[in-house]
């Protein structure tokens, strides 16, 4: 028996396999309501899988893979980071807008407010730290209170 048999056979790795298949399974679901649902429909999935007979959740898993290795390295953080928090938003809530449910313009409406509220923050945060904040911490308060 090979070594890679061996692990193919381990209760772990199997256990693992079969974690990632319910979960695979489950994602597959998700997506296939997704894009059956007229409002939410995202034919760049179905076209995908129709020609490349690729399925849908490896495309997606592909992709989110592929953005968080370009955002771990820094290679387009900060479009990304921007893509992620404005752009998939606002289209979401220009779909929630033309939907008939008020559930989800309540949703997007939510997300705006708490997303502003965090932008407006951050620009004060922003400020203390750039005006030497290490420096003023340090010398009012961590040197006072060490020992030395």
């Amino acid at each position: 028996m090979s070594a890679a048999q061996r692990v193919q056979q381990h209760p772990i790795f199997v256990q693992a396999q079969n974690k990632a298949a319910h979960y695979n399974a489950q994602l597959d679901k998700e997506l296939h309501s997704l894009t059956r649902t007229p409002a939410l429909q995202i034919p760049i999935l179905v076209n995908f899988e129709q020609r490349t007979q690729v399925p849908k959740t490896y495309a997606v898993l592909g992709g989110l893979l592929f953005i968080v290795f370009l955002h771990s390295f820094n290679a387009f953080a900060a479009p990304i980071s921007n893509l992620v928090g404005w752009g998939l938003p606002a289209y979401l809530s220009f779909k929630a807008i033309e939907s008939p449910s008020p559930h989800d313009d309540v949703q997007w409406l939510t997300y705006w407010v708490v997303f502003g509220f965090f932008n407006f923050l951050e620009s004060f945060a922003l400020r203390v730290l750039l005006y030497y904040g290490a420096q003023v911490a340090y010398f009012n308060v961590i040197k006072p209170s060490s020992p030395t």
